[in-house]
């Protein structure tokens, strides 16, 4: 990952949270579990009994002017006017840059008066008559994180803390830069007597980047606190912070949060489905929810991520639990939260870029045995009944997020239905597809007038027909109407995935009519020629990466095509090849005419002593091969995989558990056999 240029160099920029002022750890090491040492107990103040919901300015200004008082004060207003503040945000923060660079001749932070021309006591001021809380930042080091160089509170914390009280700070996020060696516990700790001292409730947010594994000391130090280094707006960032976030899950409850940094919804880096899945699994997750959007200028559909009641009272449960892992199998998670209620929210969350068929059971997610179930999908606003088991077709990077309870009203409900095709479609340019599918009544009850059909891309030629019966009068509960299609791909069309649209619309026992529609993605490829083939001159069908795109025959340079160097690792030069950044994947269609896949893989020189990553190679959703984590000092190591029969094959590069940082993985000289 890179750090950006903002920041001071070798610095990860933070985040914190202020104690009513909330104050946030932040740390980016490896994120490693003890089997043993229970977690300190959590401080016994009542702040964050559930995790903090709020702004904060920097994913979308940073340092930039229009981080003001006039920002802060229409934040405020929107938080009201937009009804987030009904919803439950409350926090407005301030992030680095809102001092002078020096302090002032009696050693105490002096805001910028350009851009708080009225001091922030003014701004909490304002804040406060709307109900809501102001949170600031400073650093536990020397100077914050900006390259400004702005001053931190080590040596001064009991002088700024109480500046912060002074001007009615309700929470603080403590930053982890400049710090001088000093012991980390030692200087969390610190700050957390002073802000006690003030008499003010303050939360506290430590923005320590796990460096020194937080979550096992920092309960009855801070509110919450970092676990990750910092987010980027991209889908290979968001992937890497949940997936060292969600092993810690026996560190979190009400006063003492796992934070995996702040939300990039709205930002323009991912897609509206990549928002929604962020804003899912942070809230399965238990994280604070602090919005990194500039609202003045947010769109509706940010907005209704941002507000969906639903999804953050999952968030909100005052059990305080964080979602755990049910199953991962192939990029399709399931994770399960236990809810104050009893019932569960239910993740099912694709990581992989095409859509996926996802399942588990009510038993499965922790429910106790009933008659039957009801599930609430929490976008789709809508109640059905289930027999138990619990299934979708989850679209590419998307999350179907349920809420599922032994309710005894469950008969008030539609049956929960399935509708899936068998497997993926695949095919050439100018060719067709057969391909069969299923709906079936996952309930207790009938489901009437069923009808399904199959759609192509609007307006590309594709044609679909149908091979099979498309319509019932009934479909008893469990069973189903099989159906199939061909589905005609046009001459020409270019490589690579394409949406297509199983609908299906049925009636309860009661005549409520529902309407289900599911992603399907087509891929259209060429198979390989027969013989070896370098992997870096075939086209592929879908790619994800970290920092910008996979490249061919050249490292990866993170940002536009091509700005990469020659594939470099160990000192060994590779001509022909893949320069990926973690979290990469790049799937090839094979057409089950393949048998190997071989390559010569290590992180690439370019970042000196930097990355860790590990490489894998996946062969219809199974692994077949990897490496193991390696760091920049090994050697290039040769990686060879059993792909016979495989229709798509998938190379992934995932960031060895510790984050994204300089993760430049080669695969040098990778070749496919057919």
């Amino acid at each position: 990952m890179r750090r950006l240029p903002t920041r001071a160099t070798g610095a990860v920029r933070r985040r914190v949270v202020t104690t009513v002022a909330v104050a946030v750890l932040c740390a980016g090491g490896v994120v490693a579990v003890p089997a043993s040492a229970d977690p300190p107990p959590a401080l016994d103040d009542g702040l964050a009994l559930t995790p903090p919901m709020g702004f904060n300015n920097w994913n979308s200004t940073h340092c930039r002017a229009e981080f003001d008082e006039t920002m802060v004060r229409g934040i405020a207003d929107l938080f009201v006017d937009k009804g987030l503040k009904d919803a439950g945000y409350q926090y407005v923060n301030l992030d680095d840059c809102w001092a002078l660079p020096a302090r002032n001749a009696d050693g105490k932070l002096v805001p910028d008066p350009a851009r708080f021309p009225h001091g922030i006591k003014a701004v909490a001021d304002y804040v406060h008559s709307k109900g809501l809380k102001l949170g600031i930042y400073t650093s536990a080091g020397t100077k914050t994180c900006s390259d400004v160089g702005f001053p931190g509170a080590l040596g001064h914390e009991y002088s700024d803390a109480r500046q912060f009280a002074d001007w009615g700070v309700d929470y603080l996020k403590y930053d982890n830069c400049n710090n001088q060696g000093v012991d980390a516990k030692q200087r969390y700790t610190t700050m957390r007597d002073a802000l006690r001292a003030t008499g003010r409730p303050i939360v506290y947010s430590i923005c320590e980047w796990g460096q020194n594994k937080p979550w096992e000391w920092a309960a009855d130090v801070g509110h919450l606190w970092r676990t990750t280094g910092d987010i980027s707006d991209n889908w290979g960032s968001m992937l890497s912070l949940l997936k060292q976030n969600l092993p810690l899950a026996r560190y979190a409850g009400p006063g003492h949060w796992n934070d995996p940094d702040m939300l990039e919804v709205g930002n323009g880096g991912m897609t509206d489905t990549e928002y929604r899945t962020h804003f899912s699994m942070w809230s399965v997750m238990a994280s604070p929810l602090l919005i990194g959007t500039d609202l003045r200028t947010a769109s509706d559909t940010t907005y209704e991520i941002l507000a969906n009641r639903d999804v953050i009272a999952v968030d909100q449960d005052p059990l305080g639990k964080q979602g755990l892992e049910v199953s991962s199998e192939g990029g399709r998670w399931v994770v399960s939260k236990e809810m104050q209620d009893g019932s569960r929210a239910v993740a099912l969350f694709n990581e992989t870029g095409s859509a996926q068929h996802i399942a588990t059971t009510a038993k499965a997610v922790g429910l106790p045995a009933a008659p039957a179930y009801v599930a609430r999908d929490l976008w789709q606003h809508r109640n059905v009944n289930t027999a138990g088991t619990l299934a979708a077709t989850v679209p590419a990077h998307g999350t179907v997020l349920l809420r599922v309870a032994a309710d005894p009203k469950w008969a008030a409900y539609p049956p929960a239905a399935d509708v899936a095709l068998d497997e993926g479609v695949f095919a050439e340019p100018g060719t067709t597809a057969k391909v069969s599918g299923a709906f079936t009544d996952l309930g207790r009850t009938p489901a009437r007038d069923v009808s399904v059909s199959l759609s192509g891309p609007a307006g590309e030629g594709w044609k679909v027909v149908a091979r099979g019966a498309t319509k019932a009068p009934v479909v008893p509960a469990g069973g189903a109407l099989r159906t199939g299609w061909t589905v005609s791909v046009p001459a020409g069309t270019a490589t690579g995935t394409y949406d297509l649209t199983l609908r299906a619309t049925y009636r309860s026992p009661h005549g409520t009519r529902v309407t289900s529609t599911v992603p399907v993605t087509a891929a259209v490829a060429t198979a390989p020629p027969r013989g070896i083939s370098a992997l870096g001159d075939l086209p592929w069908l879908a790619s994800t990466n970290g920092y910008g795109p996979v490249e061919r025959d050249t490292s990866n340079g993170e940002s536009a095509a091509g700005d990469g160097n020659p594939l470099t690792v160990g000192g060994v030069v590779y001509a022909k090849g893949l320069g990926v950044h973690a979290s990469s994947s790049v799937d090839y269609y094979t057409a089950r005419g393949c048998e190997r896949v071989t390559a010569q893989v290590g992180v690439d020189d370019e970042k000196g002593t930097k990355g860790t990553v590990a490489f894998e190679v996946w062969a219809d959703g199974r692994k077949v091969a990897s490496t193991g984590v390696l760091s920049n000092s090994d050697a290039p190591q040769a990686l060879s995989a059993d792909v016979t029969g495989a229709q798509v094959v998938r190379l992934v590069v995932t960031d060895g558990g510790d984050g994204i940082d300089s993760d430049h993985a080669d695969w040098g000289d990778a070749q496919v056999s057919c």
